[in-house]
């Protein structure tokens, strides 16, 4: 951002498909100078992005209004594709009946008391990882750990076998790379061949399920197969999208809350210090303010289906909106010193997981994975620094480090 420009000037130059390099390690200053001057902001392409939190909340809560349904806004973007099959499938692009049908299909699987039962696997597995690490003193906490655990954990809800997990991270952030404001060729090869790569794995993973059925209360695959009681079933290419998606969907979001968490709190070391000498006491406060501080996904779309108007501007049906959830994350008409970290932060009404119909249906294990990894890793490594310049992830959408290397003792 140029010190030069007043914060007027950059939110009128402000395109979602013409970013700034410097967009990508720090959008926040860009969203405040959006908020304060164009919190209604038409982009060059005929879209919307919105910034305040007043604002996206009522669309969030209206899911007839400002429909999730993407297949006129994909078609032209992605074309004939793999992609578009994916995205214009999968749940989070969907309204009812699909959505509601996917739904409670997955979130059966996630119930309180599904999610108790996963926790002592999921220590397991965090001390696991702790322990290769400390045996490696030089670590990247996104390989070797913020990625590792919701890998490991989707993995086990799919009955995917450990021997076979590889390609999963590498499949997901192809085919989510492919979300971003701007469609380049090679992030649709990419996401093209990842999906496709998926579907052949999806269906030989079905196929062996469906000759040896799990218990559907634990395994999400075999309840997803089975369908509901009233004998309700996905369709085969519903049933592989929904797999895929569940693996972006619990994979990233869940990696970059971890990732990020970390790097905030080396520099934020007061917090830090609070957080390790609190442990469970503040961890759950802990993991809500790192998912308003650095949301792991920063946008979110809608389509109007009528004649709306927000924030004062009259918008046609078929409008596409741009929802700044890491905008309204910082808004400070919501929250107070927006732009400190505060691990006690209350009330912390964020958006991270959305709202409405579309909040995040895995928001509970989401929740309990983060605090067990983020207390577990502050007791065994409470001096852990930096080794090495992080690397973002390149993405406006998807706010997360591919690498984060780091010292651990």
């Amino acid at each position: 951002m140029s010190l030069k420009m007043s914060a007027r000037e950059i939110a009128a130059g402000f395109d979602l498909k013409a970013l700034p390099p410097d967009f990508y390690a720090d959008p926040f200053p860009y969203y405040r100078a959006l908020r304060e001057h164009e919190p209604v902001k038409r982009m060059l392409d005929g879209s919307w992005l919105l910034t305040r939190y007043e604002d996206i909340v009522p669309v969030y809560r209206d899911y007839k209004l400002f429909s999730s349904d993407k297949k006129k806004e994909f078609g032209p973007k992605f074309g004939s594709s793999p992609l578009l099959e994916h995205h214009t499938t999968s749940l989070i692009f969907n309204d009812p009946p699909l959505h509601t049908h996917v739904r409670r299909a997955i979130v059966g699987a996630l119930s309180q008391r599904h999610i108790a039962a996963m926790e002592p696997g999921l220590r397991r597995l965090v001390d696991e990882l702790l322990s290769a690490m400390q045996k490696k003193g030089d670590v990247d906490l996104i390989a070797d750990f913020a990625a590792a655990i919701p890998i490991g954990i989707i993995g086990n809800l799919l009955g995917i076998p450990e021997s076979e997990r590889g390609p999963l991270r590498d499949w997901s952030l192809a085919i989510l790379g492919a979300l971003e404001p701007v469609l380049t060729p090679d992030r649709a090869m990419s996401g093209n061949a990842a999906v496709t790569a998926f579907l052949a794995y999806l269906k030989l993973l079905v196929d062996e399920r469906r000759a040896h059925l799990r218990d559907p209360n634990v395994d999400v695959l075999t309840r997803l197969i089975l369908g509901e009681e009233d004998g309700a079933r996905l369709t085969e290419n519903q049933l592989f999208h929904q797999c895929i998606f569940l693996l972006n969907a619990g994979h990233e979001t869940t990696t970059n809350l971890i990732g990020n968490a970390l790097r905030a709190l080396l520099e934020w070391p007061e917090e830090k210090a609070k957080l390790a000498a609190g442990g469970e006491a503040i961890v759950a406060s802990a993991v809500e303010e790192f998912l308003r501080f650095e949301s792991p996904v920063q946008l979110g779309n809608r389509i109007t289906t009528q004649e709306v108007v927000i924030g004062g501007v009259r918008m046609p049906p078929d409008t596409r909106i741009n929802i700044g959830i890491g905008a309204a994350n910082r808004d400070p008409a919501q929250f107070p010193d927006p732009d400190r970290l505060d691990l006690a932060r209350q009330p912390n009404r964020h958006l991270a997981f959305a709202f409405g119909i579309h909040t995040c249906a895995g928001l509970n294990l989401a929740r309990l994975e983060a605090q067990v990894a983020l207390s577990s890793f502050l007791a065994r490594f409470p001096g852990y620094e930096l080794s090495a310049e992080p690397v973002r992830g390149g993405r406006a959408r998807f706010r997360g480090f591919l690498h984060l290397p780091a010292r651990v003792a």
